[in-house]
This record gives structure tokens, sequence and C-alpha cells, in this order.
């Protein structure tokens, strides 16, 4: 993971960019906001530590793993068709070599997306089994068919530029009419434009927007912009490598922090106006579950939901494992 840098004595500027409200749109997702709730399961990229990431065996694991929602990312094929792939390079983790836009769909699905993918045995060696019972690349419409209605997708926007993507991704939800079980997620701000054209889309506020204010309240103590609107959706790192950097008249300073972003004032600035739906990422472990946990967190997005929902059990059963 990346560090990104905050700068000491120079100003934090935040722009609200078009924060994912409550549109009107049908949205079965209800937020968990009481402190004794359990955060619901995230599968990240289908659950990318149990099987090989964005293919239809991953959702089906992470589905029989009781995941609460599924995470995708999304590029769109040569021949215009969005299909399920994170990386810019498919050598990155199958058999074949280019870009997703550089082959069409049909030739993406023959590719083995598990190529890469390694277990270690017992003995420490590791194993790739996937080399031998290949999955290939899928599209999206196989993903929204596969996965029941009832359960939320995210789509994780990954290609550029976004206007060619969203129309894409549009035409694929409105025939598939699943555009009420979907929301929209890209680090790149100009998804929030581009899905804007369409009534019925439902994306999360913008990273830069969510970076700004966790920043805000958690290193400036206070709400710097206004609280999002109720139904907002919006999603960071529970934890984060950070670069701090104090700049000099004859230089700067530096400290690295693993800095918690999530925290009680960074959550009461998020639900200041009402029920605000927060995501926090990265969470793998028990210790991290907790936290979300105590924060009244909705959801978390995990790597492996065969791992985490075990977690997930032994705290709803005992509560007390969390401090509580």
């Amino acid at each position: 993971m990346s560090l990104f840098r905050i700068l000491l004595g120079m100003p934090l500027i935040v722009a609200c960019l078009g924060a994912a409200c409550d549109n009107g749109n049908d949205d079965t997702t209800s937020p968990i906001t009481a402190e004794t709730a359990a955060p619901k399961l995230v599968a990240h990229r289908g659950g990318t530590a149990d099987r090989p990431e964005n293919t239809l065996v991953a959702i089906e694991s992470a589905l029989a793993q009781r995941a609460d929602m599924i995470w995708l990312s999304v590029q769109v094929s040569a021949d215009g068709v969005p299909v399920l792939y994170r990386q810019a390079a498919l050598e990155s983790l199958t058999n074949g070599t280019g870009k997703v836009a550089d082959w069409p769909a049909a030739t993406l699905a023959q590719l083995n997306a598990g190529w890469q993918f390694a277990e270690t045995s017992a003995d420490g060696i590791k194993q790739y089994p996937y080399r031998t019972r290949p999955v290939g690349i899928p599209t999206l419409r196989q993903a929204l068919r596969l996965i029941p209605a009832e359960v939320p997708i995210i789509l994780d926007m990954k290609a550029m530029p976004a206007a060619t993507q969203t129309a894409a991704v549009a035409q694929v939800l409105a025939s598939e009419n699943a555009w009420g079980r979907v929301l929209i997620y890209s680090t790149e701000q100009d998804y929030q434009q581009t899905f804007a054209q369409w009534p019925r889309a439902r994306v999360f506020e913008s990273r830069d927007t969510t970076r700004g204010r966790l920043v805000s309240a958690t290193l400036g103590q206070a709400c710097s912009t206004p609280a999002p609107a109720s139904g907002t959706w919006a999603g960071f790192e529970l934890r984060r490598k950070v670069e701090v950097v104090e700049t000099f008249t004859l230089g700067e300073g530096r400290s690295s922090v693993d800095a918690l972003f999530w925290t009680p004032a960074s959550v009461k600035c998020y639900r200041a106006k009402g029920a605000a739906n927060l995501v926090a990422f990265g969470v793998n472990d028990q210790a991290a579950y907790c936290d979300a946990k105590r924060l009244g967190i909705d959801a978390v997005m995990v790597d492996s939901p065969e791992k985490m929902d075990g977690i997930r059990a032994k705290v709803v059963k005992n509560p007390e494992v969390c401090g509580n």
C-alpha cells in the first residue's frame, strides 16, 4: 500500500464533488449504526485471498462464506464489454500479455485468471492450483446473473477514460435491471461526473473528499467540510501508512506513521446530518474488525471472507472478545 503525504504548514483544500446521496433509488442496504452491531463483510475482489480475484469461483466462494456485499473491479475489453479485472497488465495475474483493452471479451474469457494465484502448503511449498483448472476473466453481466439480487455489489471502476467505461457499464446495469443493487466506486474522480448523467446511479463520495474529511477530523480535530447528506456512501482504509512532511525555510522534516483514519471524531463528522454508510478498507484480522465494530462502521472490506466470517461469528457469539 502506497504512502500519501500530509504537508504541515500548508492549507488543506477540500471540495465536495458529487457526494453519493440518498436520491430516492431503492436501496435495500440498511446502514448499521449501533456500536454493538457486527459490521457487514464486503468481499474484496470477490475474496482475493481465498480464490483468484474477480472470478466467478471467487464470487461463489464469498457467497458460500456469507459475505454481505461483493466488491468487483471493472475494466472494458477491446469490443466494449465490461469485464472483471483489476491490474493494468494481464501478465500480473493471468497467462496472457498486454492490457484488458487490447483484447475482446471472448479472448479474455479464454485466459487463465488464476494463473498466478498461489497457495502455500503445510510444508511451506508454494503451489498454483488453478494452473491445472483454469478460470477465465468473466464479464460483469455474468457476475450480475450469478450474485443473488439481495446481495449488494460495489463496482470499482479501474479504466480510463471514464466516459467510455461509464457508458458500457450503464448499458449492462440497465439491461440487467441492476441499478438498485449496485454502488459505484473509483479512485478516479472523473467517474463522479460521468455517472451523474445516469439518475439511478449510486456513487460513493469521491476519495479526495473522503480523505480530506478524515484528515481534518483526525489531525485537525474538526469537521472542516460540511457533513454529507444522509445516505452518503464513503470508504477509506481503516489504517493507512502516512508520511507527514513538515516544511522549513531551509528544508523539511519527515515522519512516517501508521495512521488510524476512522475514529469516533471522523465517524461523528460523517453522521452529523443523518445516516452515512461507512466502509472501512483493509480489515483482515480480529483486532481491526473489533476496531470497526466499536466505531459503528457499517461494513468492512476483507480479503478473505472465509477467515473473516469465522471472526465475525466469534464476535457475534461472544462480544467480549472485542473488549466491549
